[in-house]
């Protein structure tokens, strides 16, 4: 008998972004045990900018909540669980959380299918002047690596999706930097956003072997450098970054598989299609009962085409000086692929810098696997 890894998923509903009730649910069912949490990836109401603070309170709620049931205090949290809350749920989007937890069990045989697999990383925090520069690329690296041999996963190729929670700039962090004499990569709070994301969606490329060796003048000036399979948010409430690898092993007895593809743009549903056809054996004109039953979540990325056109039409996503371009993209991307798959609780991140080719992003899909 060998002790294989056994990941469980759940997706929750919640009314707002401090609303548990529906984890609590599933613990009091004894479908859940916290202690065996390892990360939380949530979608907030927020507006997904520098002043989005359900975020934050998202997070602190998770904290509080799971301090008693780890046995430590509501700070040490951020140590034992790798939470990533994305703010924005606009248009169809509908706010939840996707709770990971991890536990190991005995198998007598582990040569089978391929099945889902969790690994977790923090790096250090960044000063100001690190942020959007090589010191984040290599340090989001170094934890993509430390992820993957949490996860037990050692072909890069069974990696299916990273998702990074990264830092921003605030005015406060600028100004700091200046007193020390350093110069940040930019002065702008929200442009910094991009560059955080960015800089580590590189990190990931660089550890997952999908493009050689780079240098900072690369960071958001080559667009034909991107990985597959980067997921960044950017947000207030942490210093460093926070890694989830997401991908499959032999050597695991979960009930759910990954798949990733990549969209070409905004509306390449047919990208999104064909990846559940080829992976889990669904056509979504067919088989749309067998999806409404067995699919966790798609987790995505979306961004506005910088070339301000989808195949060839013009766009006014970054024109408009309302409404941020990012949370027309999360809209446009959540819509094509609730139109797909039946369901608007999805995990669709903006802002795709190195994610994807331009206007487009990753996406993967976490299935449970069919009873026989």
């Amino acid at each position: 008998m060998t002790a294989v890894q056994k990941v469980d998923v759940f997706r929750v509903a919640c009314s707002g972004p401090s609303d548990l009730s529906g984890v609590q649910a599933l613990i009091d069912g004894k479908k859940l045990d916290p202690a065996q949490i390892v990360a939380v990836m949530g979608k907030t109401e927020g507006n997904g900018c520098v002043n989005d603070f359900t975020r934050d309170f998202a997070a602190t709620a998770w904290c509080h909540f799971l301090a008693p049931h780890l046995g430590c205090t509501a700070d040490a949290v951020h140590d034992r669980v790798a939470l990533v809350m994305s703010g924005g749920t606009e248009g169809v989007l509908s706010p939840h959380f996707t709770v990971f937890t991890r536990g190991s069990v005995e198998a007598s045989d582990t040569a089978g299918e391929k099945r889902l697999v969790i690994g977790t990383a923090h790096t250090r925090a960044f000063a100001p002047e690190e942020i959007g520069r090589m010191a984040q690329v290599e340090a989001t690296a170094d934890a993509v690596r430390a992820a993957m041999r949490d996860a037990g996963i050692d072909d890069v190729a069974d990696v299916h999706f990273v998702q990074i929670k990264c830092p921003l700039l605030t005015s406060a962090k600028v100004l700091a930097a200046q007193q020390r004499g350093a110069a940040t990569v930019t002065r702008d709070t929200y442009e910094s956003m991009g560059w955080s994301r960015g800089a580590s969606s590189l990190g990931v490329g660089l550890a997952l072997g999908e493009f050689d060796a780079i240098d900072e003048a690369t960071i958001l000036h080559d667009p034909t450098l991107y990985s597959a399979r980067a997921s960044a948010s950017a947000g207030i409430e942490l210093e460093g970054n926070v890694v989830i690898v997401l991908g499959e092993s032999a050597r695991s007895a979960s009930r759910f598989r990954i798949a990733h593809t990549v969209m070409q743009d905004a509306i390449d549903a047919a990208s999104v299609r064909r990846m559940l056809r080829d992976a889990f054996g669904l056509d979504p004109e067919r088989d749309a009962d067998a999806i409404a039953a067995r699919l966790v979540n798609l987790l995505a990325k979306a961004e506005a085409s910088p070339s301000g056109q989808v195949r060839d039409a013009r766009h006014t996503m970054l024109n408009d000086s309302d409404i941020n371009s990012t949370r027309h993209a999360r809209a446009a991307v959540g819509g094509v692929l609730a139109s797909v798959v039946g369901r608007t609780a999805l995990y669709v991140s903006g802002g795709a810098e190195h994610q994807g080719p331009p206007g487009g992003g990753p996406v993967a899909a976490i299935f449970a696997i069919a009873a026989h």
